[in-house]
């Protein structure tokens, strides 16, 4: 099997494997006149081209009718879901809030000896936007990350949230995606897709108002305009391709681990799968067990594409110098497939997610633990974290000064502006400080 076969030994090592990854980790500006072409579109036209767009990508018989969902077709598709599959995604739903109910923030306040009060006043953003893609056609559509741009957005206190997800050719959403629309109290949901989708959420149209922050994964077009948009809106994170590192020793499963490189593998030929053991007897088996594993996969052409371009079986000789190049690739998820990977953890300064043991495999953060599966990618861990409450609430700092407080501090304040050359703030000071004391009630 086409798996490159490496050695990390120290960082001596790294030049050889970042070249490799350069490739991968280079952003694609391919499409990025397109993309430009599509938002200034969609600016111009509003809901004109989006129905034009969409006739011409998604659905030949799209309408304007059709962007919108209305709350009859939502309630059907609830419905329509078997009652055993709404209890599961009921669950997950439950699960991932819990855990981010931690993440509310709260306004502070503090008094200082001088008589100022300062502070951050905490709120959400308005409106959010959810990209949720629709997946081979609209018959896998990405329910779970529905679920986890949309929770955050709500524990934050957000007033309205919009989805948005490309129709099938028949013009329809699939059934699931409208029903967990319904189970997280989805406000809006728009039939719309691509670039065009992202445009309509950042710009606004007479039938899709716009929105403060746009959350949410897609393809290079979707990643494209969410990244063009920046400071027309605000957007969560510019992510790239799935990828897993699994750090593992002599105690992991073979069968188990290339099983786990296979679920990223999978998701897209661009998908990074790399594991880094401290037993080399374990490289070999891990890749017996891909060989075999791929024939059953329905996804293999993709899983094979992804391995070859992008997987790798790299022999450290201890769990320092293992941990040293999980820190190095800064990988959306990093499974510790350790005897004790608690005694590991404390090594490991850059990761999306880390899942902790033999039995904590990355699809049980995918879809039902809890915490977020939106993470960085493309070793941007190293400053990035995944998708939270924080990414859809506000901090507004709050100063509250007395007279007191400027004739104490008025002339350290008057030199600073002075220092910038600033003459008018130094007078906003000084003259404050040589008038009367002035209060709104000597009037």
């Amino acid at each position: 099997m086409p798996c490159r076969e490496l050695r990390y030994a120290s960082e001596n090592d790294w030049p050889l494997l970042k070249s490799w990854l350069l490739g991968r980790w280079t952003p694609d500006l391919s499409v990025e006149e397109h993309v430009r072409d599509i938002l200034n579109q969609v600016r111009e036209q509003g809901d004109k081209a989006l129905v034009n767009l969409s006739r011409r990508f998604d659905c030949p018989d799209f309408g304007l009718e059709m962007i919108k969902v209305q709350a009859d077709d939502v309630q059907r598709a609830l419905e329509a879901v078997p009652r055993e599959d709404i209890t599961i995604l009921a669950q997950a739903v439950a699960n991932v809030r819990e855990f981010h109910e931690f993440q509310r923030r709260r306004s502070w306040w503090h008094t200082g000896p001088d008589g100022a009060i300062l502070g951050q006043m905490i709120r959400p953003v308005q409106r959010v936007g959810l990209y949720v893609p629709g997946g081979q056609g609209g018959t896998t559509p990405l329910i779970s990350s529905m679920i986890m741009t949309a929770v955050p957005a709500k524990v934050a206190g957000v007033d309205a949230v919009a989805a948005v997800s490309p129709p099938r050719r028949d013009g329809s959403l699939n059934p699931y995606l409208l029903a967990v629309a319904a189970l997280l109290e989805i406000d809006e949901v728009y039939r719309l897709g691509s670039a065009w989708a992202v445009a309509a959420l950042a710009f606004g149209t007479k039938t899709v108002p716009a929105v403060d922050v746009i959350a949410g994964p897609g393809n290079i077009y979707v990643t494209t305009a969410k990244r063009l948009l920046v400071g027309q809106v605000g957007i969560d994170m510019i992510a790239g391709p799935s990828e897993i590192v699994i750090l593992a020793d002599s105690s992991a499963n073979p069968d188990w681990v290339a099983a786990d490189m296979l679920s990223q593998a999978e998701h897209d030929p661009l998908a990074a799968s790399i594991l880094i053991s401290t037993d080399s007897n374990l490289i070999p088996k891990v890749k017996q067990a891909l060989e075999r594993q791929l024939s059953e996969l329905p996804r293999a052409e993709t899983a094979l594409k992804s391995l070859a371009d992008w997987g790798a079986l790299i022999h450290a000789p201890h769990l320092n110098a293992g941990a040293d190049l999980v820190n190095r690739l800064a990988p959306e998820h990093l499974e510790l497939c350790l005897v004790d990977p608690w005694r590991v953890l404390g090594l490991i300064r850059n990761a999306g997610a880390v899942f902790m043991g033999h039995h904590c495999p990355e699809p049980v953060g995918d879809y039902f633990a809890g915490p977020n599966h939106v993470l960085p990618t493309l070793g941007t861990a190293r400053f990035a974290s995944g998708l939270s409450v924080d990414n859809f609430i506000k901090k507004t700092n709050i100063i509250a000064t007395p007279c007191a407080y400027l004739h104490a501090h008025g002339p350290a304040i008057i030199r600073l502006a002075a220092l910038e050359g600033l003459e008018a703030h130094a007078r906003s000071i000084s003259c404050r400080n040589t008038e009367k004391h002035f209060h709104p009630t000597d009037k």
